[in-house]
């Protein structure tokens, strides 16, 4: 039988090992799943603290509960570690690092680049790797795997991809607190360096995800993931763009785009915010354009959107500050209070999250801040962000003492009727005081 065949045979049958290198908000539910359709999973991860509360059933990602972490604690199936040496354990490795972007909205793939170099050194023959961080077209074939293969000692076996091991890249699709689809339901593209490598993370995949669309290379299927968050990243833009354009003329944009949302045909509907948050929209779009620069194309349309939805935390900012102004007080010394520190409602996921970025401004302009998120008890430490700031209390009579009260992030735990009545201006970024306005605050949209 050969490697592939043997393989396929592993993956079909449930008997295969599988590692993850990540065990994230990407990672972990992936664990999870394949956990569950019967495989034994070993988890790679750098924090010892995730490896840990693994060990003992603690959750560290609250918006996944405590059940996943109970389950896979309790297994005979899984086991964690920080021992990157055990990589040569698992018939197929799948990474699930972060991919970020450098001071220069440049791809940061030093994450994917360290794992493929930690893989590259206990590669054998007979392992499947799939990429699922989120990159450029390219990534797969022209750097994670010569990173793979340099890392190989002088004196290793020749491996040959394709025939003695396999490589492929499928897309992580997570969406943190969506209750309409999980990892098992929503659909995995899977597209190999080649036919056998596409065959293999099929197979594999299939077993705990329900529908598995092979593509016909990994160059596709990086391009569709680009795709499906710049599509979402643009018509953002639009919206926020309309926002500008529609509040100086008296017009609701939130009216307006549920207006339109009655067309049964030929419309979806975005909605405006204070800006882009989490790890995919905000920088997906910026990796292609990097990306299109190498063949010397321009992305204007893209970088276009990029330049608007950036500007949305300064925009929420100037909007409070003319608020403010209008009650005759200066932002400087100025007490106000960011709802919300999350970058999406009903998570602790504070990724790329907008609302740092206007605590920053606000603080730049003199005011005295503080936030309150009962998701995000304590600012975490975050790449661009750091500060020491705990969530703080929300009471009637805490919330009169806020000049201003800034919504950043419309959680549903949030009592707005309190915030309708006990506060004398509120600037919304979120449409979240529908329905509220005549309660005693002035509510100004941003």
């Amino acid at each position: 039988m050969s490697t592939f065949e043997l393989l396929k045979s592993r993956f079909a049958s449930g008997e295969a090992l599988i590692g993850i290198i990540g065990l994230g908000y990407v990672g972990l539910p992936l664990a999870h799943t394949l956990h569950a359709s019967g495989f034994r999973v070993l988890g790679f991860d750098i924090d010892p603290d995730k490896i840990d509360a693994l060990a003992h059933g603690r959750a560290y990602l609250k918006h996944l509960g405590s059940e996943i972490t109970t389950e896979l604690s309790q297994s005979a199936r899984f086991s964690a570690t920080t021992d990157f040496d055990r990589l040569g354990e698992p018939d197929a490795v799948i990474i699930c690092v972060p991919t970020p972007l450098g001071r220069h909205h440049e791809p940061d793939m030093s994450y994917v680049i360290r794992s493929s170099r930690d893989i590259g050194r206990t590669l054998r023959r007979g392992q499947l790797i799939v990429l699922e961080s989120t990159t450029y077209p390219g990534t797969t074939r022209d750097d994670m795997l010569p990173a793979m293969l340099d890392a190989r000692a002088k004196d290793a076996e020749p491996l040959v991809c394709g025939r003695d091991f396999f490589v492929a890249f499928s897309p992580e699709r997570e969406d943190p607190g969506r209750k309409s689809h999980n990892t098992r339901t929503t659909p995995k593209l899977v597209g190999g360096l080649d036919a056998e490598s596409t065959q293999l993370a099929a197979t594999m995949y299939a077993r705990g995800i329900q529908h598995v669309v092979p593509v016909s290379s990994a160059e596709v299927a990086e391009a569709a993931k680009i795709l499906e968050n710049t599509f979402r990243a643009i018509n953002i833009a639009l919206v926020n763009e309309l926002k500008l354009v529609l509040t100086p003329m008296g017009i609701d944009v939130w009216e307006v785009i549920e207006a339109a949302a009655t067309k049964p045909f030929g419309y979806m509907p975005f909605y405006p915010g204070p800006g882009l948050g989490g790890h995919c929209i905000p920088i997906d779009p910026f990796y292609l354009t990097w990306k299109a620069r190498e063949v010397g194309q321009y992305t204007r349309f893209i970088e276009l959107a990029g330049e608007i939805n950036t500007r949305m935390p300064h925009y929420v900012v100037d909007r409070a500050a003319a608020a403010l102004n209008d009650d005759g007080k200066a932002v400087k010394n100025s007490r106000i209070l960011v709802v919300g520190l999350a970058y999406k409602p009903n998570v602790d996921d504070v990724r790329e999250t907008p609302a740092a970025e206007i605590i920053d401004l606000l603080e730049d302009t003199g005011a005295v801040v503080s936030y309150h998120d009962p998701l995000v008890p304590v600012f975490p430490r975050m790449r661009r962000h750091q500060r020491d700031m705990r969530s703080v209390a929300f009471a009637p009579e805490s919330l009169g003492s806020f000049d201003c009260v800034i919504i950043v992030t419309n959680h549903d735990c949030i009592n707005y009727r309190a915030i309708a009545t006990h506060t004398k201006l509120v600037v919304d970024t979120r449409n979240a005081m529908r329905g509220l306005a005549g309660l005693g605050a002035r509510i100004v949209k941003a």
